[in-house]
This record gives C-alpha cells, sequence and structure tokens, in this order.
C-alpha cells in the first residue's frame, strides 16, 4: 500500500503540470522580492519626498503606550508599501497575459494547411491544364 501511494506520488510529481507550477512558484517568489526591493527602495522614497518627507513604512498609529508594556501600532505604512507591490505585481503579470494573449492570437489567425487530398487534386488539375495548352 505505502509502495503504491509513492508509485502515484512519484507520477503526479513528474507531471508537466506540477513542474511547471513548482518553476513558476519559484520564480514568482523572486520577482516578488525584486519588486518589494523596488517599491521600498525606489518608489516610495520619492515619493514619501514629494508629500512632505514621509517615511511610509514608519506610519503607524500607536493603540497603546505604556512603560510597563511594550507599544501596540497598527502599522499602515507598510500595508501601503504591500498594496504597491501588489498593484505593480499585477501590473506586470497583466502584461505578461495580454503579451501571451497576442501571440496565441497570431498563431490562431494562422490558416491550417490544406488537406493531402486537396493538394493532390490541385495537382492534378494544374497538369490537365497544362495538357491542354
Amino acid at each position: 500500500m505505502l509502495k503504491q501511494f509513492f508509485e502515484e506520488y512519484k507520477a503526479f510529481i513528474q507531471r508537466g503540470n506540477v513542474l511547471d507550477l513548482a518553476v513558476g512558484v519559484i520564480i514568482g517568489g523572486a520577482f516578488g522580492k525584486i519588486t518589494s526591493a523596488l517599491v521600498d527602495n525606489v518608489l516610495m522614497p520619492p515619493i514619501g519626498f514629494l508629500v512632505g518627507g514621509v517615511e511610509f513604512d514608519k506610519l503607524a498609529i500607536l493603540l497603546q503606550v505604556s512603560e510597563s508594556k511594550p507599544a501596540v501600532a497598527i502599522e499602515y505604512g507598510k500595508f501601503i508599501q504591500s498594496v504597491i507591490d501588489f498593484l505593480i505585481i499585477a501590473f506586470v503579470v497583466f502584461l505578461v497575459v495580454k503579451a501571451v494573449n497576442a501571440m496565441q492570437k497570431k498563431k490562431d489567425e494562422t490558416p491550417p494547411p490544406p488537406p493531402v487530398q486537396e493538394v493532390l487534386l490541385t495537382e492534378i488539375r494544374d497538369l490537365l491544364k497544362q495538357q491542354q495548352k
């Protein structure tokens, strides 16, 4: 029973879709880190400067300030950065999907080659026309 389970698992892992998904997840994770670095280090500092020197990653609402307990805060600045990360990633995914759809549309627009019988009949017709001349 255990052997059958591992054989099914092996067959599942070896499917092309699973491997494609794994590669996509790994690349997506790396792309997410790149996007976060872009937002945190390139986009947000100028935006913060333009709105009056605000550092978005430090924006927070303090809920509890006490010397005996640590401060509790809602860090909405980090949330704003995460939303911008998401919007950039969603835009890039949209562009990729749009490009793939455009390529697929061009592929679909090319007419399929005529059947072999039709090609042969066309050749026979052309030969007969040549003999009549």
